[in-house]
């Protein structure tokens, strides 16, 4: 059984993080379903296993911390839909096979994909990098829509995903994104498709059925 949270209020990052923490525990330990819970935050930076400290501007002094998952500097804010997943990867979640943690990114790189292709949008992959990307071809240009970072302990994953739905996309700028300096990134809205956030958390659970079930 899987548990769907969506938080309506802005979630403070460190109540995020202590939530995740508690709950990967008890499904490790048997005492709690698996789950998929919807934020957003505040504006803020996170530090993945990977940041490096030069990466980091932060010219309008947002708070910063420490995740503790993989990948490099990411940005969350309001706009920004951000997916926290706690599954136990001992056993198969529909297209993501067991104990495999690039299945698992994979696994959510397509739940991404799939989500984005109900809004008409190409959600693309890019080899060494992680994230989903859309390419304008006209100008040959491409920009980050989604961004993906996976902690697993104890083979419970938490962390998860972040979608730019309507978030203020300067607010980048504090930060190089990922540690990829040479492409920028985009949200829907952006892009000229202007969804409620209630659409796109629909989207994220019918794509979810199509890969993880």
């Amino acid at each position: 059984m899987l548990d769907w949270r969506v938080s309506e209020d802005l979630t403070p990052y460190p109540d995020a993080l202590a939530a995740m923490r508690e709950r990967a525990a008890a499904i490790h330990a048997g005492e709690a379903h698996e789950g998929v819970w919807l934020v957003e935050h505040p504006p803020l930076f996170t530090a993945g296993t990977s940041a490096r400290p030069e990466e980091l501007f932060n010219p309008l002094g947002f708070p910063t911390y420490e995740a503790g998952r993989g990948g490099q500097w990411t940005y969350h804010g309001p706009g920004q839909r951000t997916g926290y997943v706690m599954l136990d990867l001992t056993r198969a979640h529909g297209q993501v096979r067991p104990r495999d943690v690039r299945s698992y990114v994979t696994g959510l790189e397509e739940w991404l994909i799939r989500a984005l292709d109900r809004f008409n949008v190409r959600g693309e992959r890019r080899e060494g990098r992680i994230g989903i990307w859309v390419a304008d071809r006209a100008t040959g240009t491409e920009a980050k829509i989604g961004a993906i970072g996976v902690r697993v302990t104890r083979w419970v994953s938490w962390h998860g995903i972040a979608l730019n739905v309507e978030p203020d996309l300067s607010h980048f700028g504090g930060i190089v994104p990922c540690g990829v300096r040479e492409h920028g990134v985009t949200s829907l809205h952006a892009l000229g498709i202007p969804v409620a956030m209630s659409e796109v958390d629909s989207a994220l659970r019918q794509a979810w059925a199509e890969v993880f079930e």
